[in-house]
């Protein structure tokens, strides 16, 4: 009989890559797997995380500290290796005075040779007095010594300024970043400028961004934590809204690439969250993110805690997670990211051999195939040990991780787990080479029985030696 403990006691919820080895032969990984993270979270009590993208064959991963009074660096040569590597500190706020209250959300660049941090620093007797400064190391290897704080980043208003970024676009360099604007009645907006030097703005502000919508104005008024990423012939700008409890989230702003970026009227507001709290999922209060790649993939790096209720203020709650997952694109260019998918293994999506722009999905909890699935949760799955013991794989979904690919009579779904010996057999498969490409995967449900999808449908099926049918019975893995 299968038990729920037997079941958590070999990972069924939460399982890691190796627990998909097995006595049964398993298929080969795809040869453009983009390298992402075998690990959620990656880091813990990492808020604001920021990854830059490969430099020099590594990447530098900073953030803000539960203490906020340091700025810290790691590095390594994967993804998967910042979970582990070594922290240093590289400056730490002064004892008393200016700079030495809350230190916020750091974010490394290179530029022109050189490191750059962009943080946010308050004062010891005013931690509040939050205000934009910048470090500056000439060495190749940000976690070496040698910065020097080159002072705070004036704009036009000596108020309340935090989490900067920059980026370079068609041969110009711009400052993008959160502030409070005397005269309007929120707690920060997004303003961007052109920048003379890494240290100075040669234009003035450009206000492109106002919390207006409902769900920017929750507990706060608040637009902050932009993030870059152009792509597709846009430049697009994530960024945060709310208070930092599980009403934070992420919304999203368009311009055109060939747009004149400092032109308010050139950014086009997506009307609801791209990215937000998922109860399914335990994760709350998405946001803060940072784009990074691994290969040709774009990764979204970001935080979120793993429970609702906070004691006090979220602020000042630790559990902030370096989490990492990947970047869908939808047939309009647009990004789809999903839902913070919670604590577990690699992702996958099931993609058929004879249609590759198609993807398997659930729908109204029954697999399909469909392309452009701009709900891409509902295509994401987690391979994890089956229920049968050794030999045997489930597939779990990502945005409901209580159901499993099940198979009842001719109709395959996503259903709530069930502790009975039927659920377990219904839901168990072997996972094997594909039978029509060895690096891809087929899934045998009986002895000669194996999910396939015909006219949209994914269902049992029979293949034998027939080509067609043993193609559709084979899946590559994105």
């Amino acid at each position: 009989m299968i038990t729920r403990r037997s079941l958590l006691a070999t990972g069924g919820v939460l399982a890691a890559t190796g627990a998909l080895t097995s006595a049964a032969p398993v298929a080969a990984a795809p040869s453009d797997d983009p390298g992402l993270p075998t690990r959620n979270p990656l880091v813990e009590q990492r808020a604001d995380p920021f990854v830059t993208p490969p430099t020099d064959g590594m990447y530098y991963l900073t953030g803000s500290v539960p203490e906020y009074d340091r700025v810290v660096i790691r590095g390594a040569s994967t993804l998967d290796g910042l979970a582990a590597a070594r922290e240093r500190t590289i400056w730490r706020r002064p004892s008393s005075g200016r700079m030495g209250g809350y230190i916020w959300a750091p974010e490394l660049h290179r530029i022109d040779g050189k490191w750059y941090v962009y943080f946010a620093a308050g004062d010891s007797d005013e931690p509040f007095r939050i205000r934009t400064y910048v470090l500056e190391s000439p060495n190749a290897d940000p976690r070496e010594g040698g910065w020097v704080l080159r002072g705070q980043m004036t704009t036009a208003w000596d108020t309340f300024t935090l989490d900067a970024t920059t980026f370079a676009h068609r041969g110009k360099r711009y400052f993008l970043w959160a502030q409070s604007e005397p005269g309007i009645a929120t707690n920060s907006n997004l303003y961007i400028a052109e920048m003379a030097s890494p240290l100075a703005l040669k234009t003035a502000p450009v206000r492109i961004a106002t919390p207006t919508l409902s769900w920017e104005v929750q507990g706060f008024k608040v637009n902050e934590g932009p993030a870059v990423l152009i792509r597709n012939g846009r430049v697009f700008v994530t960024y945060s809204a709310s208070a930092t409890d599980a009403r934070y989230c992420m919304g999203l702003l368009t311009a055109d690439e060939n747009a004149n970026l400092l032109d308010a009227r050139s950014w086009t507001k997506s009307p609801s969250p791209v990215f937000a709290t998922s109860a399914a999922t335990s994760q709350y209060g998405p946001g803060h993110n940072s784009f990074t790649t691994a290969g040709s993939t774009d990764v979204l790096v970001y935080h979120a805690r793993d429970y609702r209720d906070i004691t006090g203020d979220p602020l000042f709650d630790p559990n902030r997670h370096t989490r990492v997952q990947q970047v869908y694109w939808n047939a309009d260019g647009t990004p789809s990211f999903g839902v913070p998918v919670g604590r577990g293994g690699p992702v996958v999506r099931l993609s058929p051999l004879d249609a590759p722009s198609l993807v398997v999905r659930h729908y109204e909890y029954r697999l399909r195939v469909d392309g452009n699935v701009r709900d891409v949760a509902d295509s994401q799955f987690r391979f994890v040990p089956g229920f049968l013991g050794a030999g045997t794989v489930a597939l779990q979904s990502v945005n409901f991780p209580d159901r499993y690919v099940r198979v009842d009579g001719d109709v395959v779904r996503v259903d709530p787990f069930e502790d009975t010996d039927s659920y377990g057999r219904a839901a168990s498969f072997a996972r094997v080479p594909g039978l029509a490409d060895g690096g891809a995967v087929s899934l045998r449900a009986g002895t000669d029985t194996y999910l396939a999808h015909r006219d949209g449908r994914v269902e049992l099926s029979r293949p034998g030696g027939d080509r067609d049918a043993r193609r559709r019975a084979t899946f590559r893995l994105d």
